[in-house]
């Protein structure tokens, strides 16, 4: 979306939680461009609308309290607003600020008037403020300012249209006559004087808010509260996703069993329903779990439970040296490791923010939910152990925490010894509880697998074709006397792709992986998801399923001696192994950049192996026992 020659350029400004993000998205349609700033490896976003016949740019800016910047976000913003990362074009600022917390923000508004470009107040979710009994002049408020001032809801598009007509003559939005202060005593002075002078009735907070923080804020019962909210989350990803994901196995196997079956048998038929359509749908099945995993995510972040999260989690994150806005980008690195370590850029301290960076990528990710899915569906019953939660749903939250708790040990484990230093003061705004929109909700989840699907359409694709070249290269002819399983099963074991999983048997063989694991192993360190499309080739084929929705059912289906494909202590041991897997390469990419340095991947590439090592090999010889 290149932007339009001689369009008006805005910046959108303010603090985390004050509606910014949901306001941009009512501007720009909910579409956006994403890059770097010059010389900064912070995302940018942008987006164009048009207001008449004027093109007009707004570029949503970091979520900041101060231009006197502490993280590497607010230094963007700061520097940004500054005209020190190139864009000195900009024609206006629209700050954002929370109706409801309006006094919080006005020093920061008071920051952004002395850097005497034109500005403009938008105060969000004055139908909540309203709702709390409060009530803002905001004639008043602007006559005191000097500047425009629009009262909006954001997710109900209210008050968007006026704020529009604003953009067509940002020249009006007067900035002068604005007082200079040295101190920030000073700044806060002068915003609780006007705040006082325009607040009619003040803004009063919910009983139910308070209730309900009684008991997700105590030191105790928001802990329980925390367990319970896990346990139904991991349970709901194995529920409610079957139905659909039954529907996707059916479709694939359809689709690859109509090319088989249709078009003229040879060499381009085999690849494409075997190496294409198996390899990319084996991993496509999965999209209805990675669907619910980031709903889930997403609207208790909007809900304002999240932040409640963080705030009781904090303790926890104090003894292992860390602070809550580090539990945030972990919990951010549970859907990706990639931009759970982008997210650590709101991390003041550099110490505090490295050691989130190391310890991220032993977070679950959702590319291994597929691994664990079916190897669970597999090898765990589906036994209720208490009303609606099974075993399996218990074995999932089981997985997901080893990681998470690992992370917050080796976090620990980096504080007092590689990283020791000091921490700086945590400070976390809680926003109030809302329900969240469904609207931005789905697209916020369609942005997210249409990332998911892209990387099926890309490295997942690649890496199933190259798999596929290396099952059935070097070329054996069929032996009339043989069945055609059986011949398949001969080409598999004399193929480059045996050689090389051979090769590495003496590394692994020790954690009860055999060579078509390893396969699957050197295509996880691509894409993790790889996995499945090598089990899907290998195993669903050479162990004689041939549908493809009984995916499951072939790993755990025994042959005429009793021996499975896979054992119950290789299976188990190869879900501890993916807990700890080491990095794939996107995730390398990202902590490279983030770290400007090859020394950090490095070291985490080599930890985290010897402890993927490690822990699966104990596990191994546990599961034989």
């Amino acid at each position: 979306m290149p932007e339009p020659e001689n369009a008006l350029n805005y910046a959108l400004v303010g603090s985390p939680n004050s509606g910014k993000t949901t306001l941009f998205n009512a501007l720009t349609g909910m579409r956006a461009k994403t890059g770097n700033y010059p010389g900064v490896t912070v995302d940018r976003r942008a987006g164009n609308l048009k207001v008449g016949n004027t093109d007009v740019q707004i570029t949503d800016l970091p979520g900041s309290y101060s231009l006197q910047a502490i993280s590497e976000e607010e230094h963007v913003t700061s520097r940004y607003l500054r005209g020190e990362l190139g864009d000195d074009n900009l024609d206006g600022i629209v700050f954002v600020a929370d109706s409801t917390s309006l006094s919080r923000s006005l020093p920061f508004l008071l920051n952004i008037l002395n850097l005497n470009i034109p500005t403009i107040l938008v105060c969000t979710m004055i139908d909540e403020c309203k709702a709390r009994g409060g009530d803002i002049d905001f004639f008043k408020l602007k006559a005191e300012l000097g500047i425009p001032v629009v009262g909006v809801v954001g997710n109900q598009g209210l008050g968007v249209t006026d704020l529009k007509q604003f953009f067509l003559e940002p020249q009006k939005w007067k900035t002068s006559g604005v007082p200079t202060f040295e101190s920030t005593e000073q700044r806060f002075e002068w915003a609780d004087k006007i705040f006082e002078k325009v607040l009619r009735h003040p803004i009063s907070e919910s009983n139910l808010t308070r209730q309900i923080d009684r008991v997700l804020l105590h030191p105790v019962l928001g802990i329980l509260v925390f367990a319970v909210f896990i346990s139904v989350f991991f349970q709901s990803i194995f529920t409610w996703a079957a139905p659909a994901m039954d529907l996707f196995s059916v479709w694939v196997s359809q689709l690859a069993n109509y090319c088989s079956n249709t078009l003229p048998p040879g060499f381009l038929t085999d690849l494409l329903s075997d190496g294409i359509i198996q390899g990319v749908g084996a991993v496509l099945v999965f999209v209805p779990q990675i669907a619910i995993l980031f709903t889930l995510i997403f609207f208790f972040e909007a809900s304002g439970y999240m932040a409640r999260a963080a705030f009781v989690i904090d303790r926890l994150m104090g003894w292992a040296g860390l602070e809550g806005r580090c539990f945030i980008s972990l919990l951010s690195s549970y859907a990706c490791a990639v931009p759970g370590i982008m997210a650590t850029r709101a991390i003041p301290s550099p110490r505090d923010r490295l050691a989130t960076i190391l310890v991220a990528p032993l977070t679950t990710c959702s590319a291994r939910l597929p691994v664990y899915a079916v190897l669970i569906s597999a090898f765990v019953p589906d036994t209720a152990v208490w009303g609606p939660f099974t075993v399996q749903g218990f074995t999932l939250m089981g997985l997901y925490l080893l990681g998470g708790f690992s992370a917050i040990l080796f976090a620990a484990i980096f504080k007092r010894g590689l990283l020791r230093g000091a921490s700086l003061p945590f400070f976390l705004e809680l926003p109030p509880y809302r329900f969240p929109s469904f609207k931005t909700i789905t697209v916020q989840v369609m942005g997210r697998l249409k990332v998911f699907v892209r990387d099926a359409g890309s490295v997942i694709l690649a890496g199933s074709i190259a798999l596929w070249l290396l099952l059935n290269f070097p070329h054996h002819q069929p032996d009339s006397n043989l069945s055609d399983l059986q011949n398949k099963q001969q080409q598999i074991e004399r193929s480059y792709a045996a050689d090389l999983g051979r090769s590495l048997e003496p590394i692994f063989s020790p954690l009860g992986f055999d060579w078509k694991i390893n396969i699957g192993l050197i295509g996880s360190f691509a894409a993790r998801e790889l996995m499945i499309s090598t089990m899907a080739q290998v195993y669903a084929v050479s162990e004689g399923g041939d549908d493809f929705n009984s995916f499951a059912g072939v790993l755990s289906k025994e042959d005429e001696n009793g021996v499975k494909p896979i054992s119950f202590a290789g299976a188990m041991s190869l879900l501890v192994f993916f807990v700890y897997a080491p990095l794939c390469l996107s995730t390398v990419a990202v902590v490279r950049r983030e770290t400007n340095s090859w020394r950090w991947p490095i070291f985490i590439l080599c930890y985290m192996f010897i402890l993927a090592w490690v822990a699966s090999f104990i596990t191994y010889r546990l599961a034989l026992a």
